[in-house]
């Protein structure tokens, strides 16, 4: 069985990401990219679906665990009766290669190490061939199976019911390095890493990379901002620039239930918010790399414009069963793809428009290529707005009038606004203005209930969602304003849950799924930010510590909470989560820092309000 999800850390190289478990084991790597075929799954079965374990002999033996500084050098700390050792583990960077790293350093004493490789590739579908293969500086082991292959080096394993495995002893001052390469099955078997050189110059890139941030020694939760913001670039495909939402595909939402889905894509809303986070935060000089990425996936007809892509830009993202894994903790079925690529949210015109004028804020220069195509889609606004969709949740029921997905295309033309006006770039921004002004009138007549004081989920809709909460970050309407502050009570009262906020009432809502999940991290953040920025700052720091709080041992969140059982539940580490959290800290920072002399400035700082 696979571990609790919050026992797992992940260690990457901008290409892909494994999860390691507190017990040693590897249970989920897909090589050479985040959206690859499982070539060790147990985090989806068990380890008969592949695993690689590293851990004393002795199975009483106690760890800690912590990242190496601001990295993602994982170090794990095994303490048994006769000694102690350091086992350190790391995806490297910059080699062009599809690399991981496991070195045991004994401390004191002696310690007996265990090894257990089960090598699955092709999401457990494929056993592969291996092989023992001459190698000049010790021994190496060679799986293959169709296009896919990885070489292994360290202390010698032998073969036992369909495993690998091996045992060693580390001595105090001992170095022992185990390596697995993978590589395309057609080429000759790499040669062996230099795991020194590999573990010095990853840290360094790290260290490097983080330098950009402005987060101050003092600021709030600076830890957890920081690893945040580390998660969210290892979760960003270093060669195309696309952010994947999560590491993972399947974890559920509910517990042996099918809200189990593939997050190994780029969601244009979530990539465009971790853009927006990650500028905030002094990364400015990335602000080309991923423009260029979403200006590459959107190019062509706007009507084609899809709420997900591969990491590459791929539109093609058919969801299929996978039913070599039985799913985490038998909760299935298993999907690759995503379904949901195909359903048409008016909600990412707006988020794509806000991250690109982010983009221009930032210093990246409008060409011939960028500002056309953005007209293209305000074009495509000013002809589909009142179009119903699916709404931000990806509701698989009908299609409705959603009221943030309506605030969002508001958003999308108020972007083009303030490019003409603002940065001098050619377009009709009387024309716009004019279509963004009736937006908002048909918003005010038929998403606000005026009885209740709040805006609903919906036109017509009795019930609210937490995406009203982002009505106020757009500067559609003020933090304090009347209307969004009964809003702000209604979702308190209608989506409290143990004291989170779930999405949505499912039990309220034709997602064509059984009713229940629990409640979505994200949500809570960015309640957390209303709060900061509506003066009940108090609130906010009560929540805020809540919710760091369920950050694992080494800062991870997953999608969402079991507040009954203390677990994390759904696909991790979740962007959507951890740029929530950023946000969230920015927002009670500057509460702090400037009490009721100011607001937080939004993207669309000056439009709020009718």
């Amino acid at each position: 069985m696979p571990l609790h999800i919050e026992d797992y850390a992940m260690i990457g190289d901008c290409h892909t990401a494994a999860l390691v478990g507190r017990n040693g084991s590897i249970d989920w790597l897909c090589l050479p990219r985040f959206d690859s075929a499982s070539t060790f799954g147990a985090l989806l079965g068990t380890e008969e679906h592949g695993r690689w374990l590293l851990a004393p002999v002795d199975e009483n033996a106690t760890s800690t665990r912590r990242y190496d500084g601001d990295t993602f050098t994982l170090v794990t700390t095994w303490t048994t009766p006769d000694g102690e050792v350091e086992v350190t583990e790391l995806m490297p960077h910059g080699d062009r290669r599809a690399d991981l790293v496991r070195r045991v350093r004994g401390v004191r004493g002696v310690v007996d190490m265990h090894q257990e490789l089960r090598i699955r590739f092709g999401y457990a579908d494929a056993m592969p061939w291996v092989r023992q293969v001459p190698d000049k500086k010790g021994n190496a082991l060679v799986a293959v199976a169709g296009p896919d292959a990885v070489v292994v080096r360290g202390p010698k394993l032998t073969s036992t019911d369909h495993a690998h495995v091996s045992k060693f002893t580390v001595g105090e001052g001992d170095t022992v390095d185990i390596s697995m390469t993978w590589y395309p099955s057609h080429r000759p078997v790499p040669d062996r890493y230099s795991v020194q050189k590999g573990i010095r110059r990853t840290n360094r890139w790290w260290s490097d990379w983080l330098s950009a941030s402005d987060v101050k020694k003092d600021s709030p939760y600076r830890d957890e901002v920081v690893r945040s913001l580390l998660i969210l670039r290892a979760l960003t495909h270093e060669d195309t620039g696309g952010i994947a939402a999560a590491a993972t595909t399947s974890l559920p939402e509910q517990w042996g239930g099918v809200r189990n889905w593939d997050y190994r894509f780029v969601w244009l809303r979530d990539a465009s918010a971790t853009f927006e986070v990650l500028v905030s935060r002094g990364f400015s000089s990335q602000a080309e790399s991923w423009r260029n990425w979403l200006l590459r996936a959107i190019a062509g007809d706007p009507s084609d414009v899809q709420i997900m892509y591969g990491l590459g830009g791929e539109r093609e993202l058919t969801e299929l069963t996978i039913d070599s894994l039985p799913g985490y903790e038998g909760a299935g079925p298993v999907r690759k793809g995503n379904g949901a690529f195909t359903q048409y949210q008016g909600d990412i015109f707006g988020e794509t428009m806000l991250a690109l004028q982010k983009a221009r804020e930032a210093g990246a220069k409008e060409d011939r290529f960028s500002w056309p195509l953005q007209r293209a889609l305000l074009t495509f606004v000013e002809e589909n707005w009142e179009r119903e969709d699916h709404g931000m949740w990806e509701m698989r029921g009908p299609t409705q009038n959603f009221t943030h997905s309506r605030a969002m295309l508001w958003a999308a033309l108020d972007c083009g606004v303030r490019a003409v006006r603002h940065h001098d770039l050619d377009g009709p921004a009387d024309r716009w203005e004019q279509l963004r002004d009736r937006i908002r009138d048909d918003i005010e007549a038929n998403g606000f209930d005026r009885k209740r004081n709040t805006y609903v989920q919906y036109y017509g809709s009795e019930h609210v969602d937490a995406t009203l909460l982002q009505l106020a970050q757009i500067g559609y309407i003020g933090h304090n304003d009347p209307r969004m502050l009964g809003t702000v009570a209604a979702i308190e009262e209608e989506l409290l849950e143990g004291g989170l906020l779930l999405r949505y009432r499912t039990e309220h809502s034709n997602d064509n799924l059984p009713a229940g999940e629990h409640p979505f991290l994200a949500c809570s953040f960015w309640l957390v930010e209303q709060y900061a920025l509506s003066h009940r700052l108090s609130d906010a720091i009560t929540l805020m510590d809540r919710l760091v709080g369920f950050c694992n041992d080494v800062g991870m969140l997953s999608e969402e909470f079991d507040t009954e059982q203390n677990r994390h539940v759904g696909n991790t580490p979740q962007a959507l989560s951890h740029l929530g959290l950023v946000r969230a800290a920015g927002a009670i920072e500057f509460a702090q820092n400037n009490g009721s002399k100011g607001r937080l400035a939004s993207v669309s700082e000056g439009t709020s309000g009718p």
